[in-house]
């Protein structure tokens, strides 16, 4: 509920603060006074987009400030996901620059203009000659009737299923579309793979290779050269060993005659046993080396076989190739979870969409049984406003196929005359027709749902006095159980308020500006009296002024 409105330097306003209770509150003031200029200020604090044009005075800042109590409205989750402090009584306030900048706030906390405007449709609703859009608008049909249904919990239940719904077909879409690509490449990241997987590619091996090609080409060479090592060091009548076998003897000789010719010995005894050895070592490798065309023809086959892998996929080591080899066997795992993953979605969907069919058939039904109970409603409400051969007519049919509203398509169809055919709303129903419908659908929408503060902005234009009287009935019914505030330049309306604002322009020096005050009792009759008549009100003005307030 908005209780506070305080506007500082905006349009014609200087200064300017209005208090506003429970009930229907009425604004009057002669044309042109300024009551549009509270709905300018009040759409600021909304969301609104401002200008400097819109500024009293051009060198000073603007600031549009509104309180509202919200203690009933469920807003607690609004304003922890938009990380705002949570307060029953919310402060929003604007303040728009000489230069132009715009600054919004919710509770002292800045914010966007998106935030403010989301947090202001759900607590302020402005119906104006533009809001019978709403009555084409699937979205407003379906409320109104799921208010009178009772089934507003069951289709949030609904929405919540299909929401998800929607969200695992996306899903499967999605999965499918990966499905698809990857079985397009499946069959060449699978022959990659088996050709890396045959090649037994280990870190080291293309050295390894490299040197056992060597080897076998120039195995003759290596063999010749060996033998003739051998041979010079232990074969034949002149060979290193045996010469070094009468060094040693020699030197043995010698060695008991000083400490340095015992090392000369013994140095000489380790190199003679080293050299026995490597003869071993020699002679052993000699035999390994074979002529051996057909392990040559192998080893060159994988060298080739690497060689040609290395440069097919731009690399250069082992590592590399095997880093390739496990994100391929990556991919073909990916594959294989995809399928899982397809399948486990297709399941979801299966149980999900029996449990949206389930609670859409529920809705459906509910649906179909109030219809006939909206349309008495709004028949009798429409009677009472002068207009007694209009018809409302709800058209739900089903669908085959569930939608974010369930199973059902709507329509609201209307006719204002006898035995005329119903057509959909805005191809039959004028301007004014239309508005006093939307004004009976909202009163309806009063009884059943919390709506938020509504603000009527002349609903009464183009009306009969009579009429006016019985829409101001209707707006002072919705006071009971909201706040309704609303414009109007009847006297009959204007008597329907429990509380009565006055616009009113000043002029001060060189400058016009607008005001706005409560008014007392008397003052309200002195209001009234005034509408009743043209001039000073008459003493029977005054007297019709006591009797409507009165009635």
């Amino acid at each position: 509920m908005l209780q506070n409105l305080r506007i500082q330097n905006f349009a014609l306003i200087e200064e300017t603060e209005v208090r506003l209770n429970q009930g229907l509150t009425v604004i009057t003031g002669e044309t042109g006074a300024g009551k549009s200029i509270l709905l300018g200020a009040l759409g600021l604090t909304l969301g609104n987009r401002a200008d400097v044009s819109s500024l009293h005075d051009k060198t000073k800042k603007c600031i549009i400030e509104a309180q509202f109590n919200i203690k009933a409205y469920n807003l607690k989750s609004f304003f922890d996901s938009n990380e705002l402090d949570f307060e029953e009584l919310t402060s929003i306030r604007r303040e728009i620059t000489p230069e132009g900048k715009s600054r919004a706030f919710i509770n002292d906390t800045p914010t966007t203009l998106n935030v403010l405007k989301e947090l202001g449709d759900q607590l302020i609703d402005i119906h104006s000659q533009h809001e019978t859009l709403l009555l084409k608008e699937t979205n407003f049909q379906f409320e109104l009737v799921d208010a009178f249904a009772q089934t507003t919990q069951l289709f949030s239940d609904y929405k919540k299923q299909f929401s998800q719904l929607t969200k695992l077909k996306k899903q499967l879409e999605e999965l499918t579309a990966q499905e698809l690509q990857a079985k397009k490449e499946l069959d060449y990241f699978q022959f990659q793979f088996n050709e890396l997987e045959e090649a037994a590619i280990k870190v080291g091996v293309q050295q390894q290779l490299e040197e056992e090609s060597e080897t076998l080409e120039n195995a003759e060479f290596i063999k010749g050269n060996l033998s003739k090592s051998l041979l010079a060091i232990n074969g034949g009548d002149e060979n290193i060993v045996s010469a070094l076998a009468l060094v040693k003897q020699q030197l043995q000789s010698v060695s008991k005659f000083g400490k340095q010719f015992n090392e000369l010995f013994e140095r000489v005894n380790s190199v003679s046993i080293e050299l026995k050895e490597l003869a071993k070592d020699i002679d052993a490798c000699e035999e390994d080396v074979v002529y051996d065309n057909v392990r040559l023809e192998e080893v060159n086959t994988q060298l080739d076989k690497l060689n040609r892998l290395l440069k097919k996929h731009g690399v250069n080591t082992e590592e590399e190739l095997l880093a390739i080899k496990d994100e391929i066997e990556t991919k073909l795992q990916k594959f294989s979870s995809l399928e899982l993953s397809i399948e486990k979605t297709n399941k979801e969907i299966v149980v999900l969409e029996k449990q949206c069919k389930a609670l859409a058939k529920d809705l459906s039904d509910k649906r179909q049984k109030s219809t006939a109970g909206i349309e008495q409603n709004i028949k009798t409400m429409l009677t009472s406003l002068s207009m007694a051969n209009a018809q409302f007519k709800i058209d739900l049919k089903p669908l085959d196929s569930l939608t974010s509203n369930g199973l059902d398509a709507i329509s609201f169809l209307f006719t204002a005359n006898k035995g005329a055919d119903f057509k959909e709303l805005h191809k039959t129903a004028s301007g004014g027709e239309l508005s006093r419908l939307m004004l009976c659908l909202k009163a309806l929408l009063a009884e059943r749902t919390a709506l938020p503060t509504i603000i009527f902005d002349e609903i009464d234009t183009g009306v009969s006095g009579d009429v006016a009287d019985k829409i101001g009935n209707i707006l002072f019914a919705m006071g009971k159980t909201m706040q309704v505030i609303t414009i109007t330049h009847l006297p009959q309306m204007a008597s329907k308020g429990g509380n009565h604002l006055f616009v009113y322009k000043s002029d001060n020096k060189d400058k016009t500006t607008s005001s706005i005050k409560q008014l007392n009792k008397d003052e309200r009759i002195a209001e009234i009296a005034k509408m009743l008549s043209t001039g000073t009100p008459t003493e029977t003005a005054l007297k019709n002024a006591k009797e409507l307030l009165n009635a």
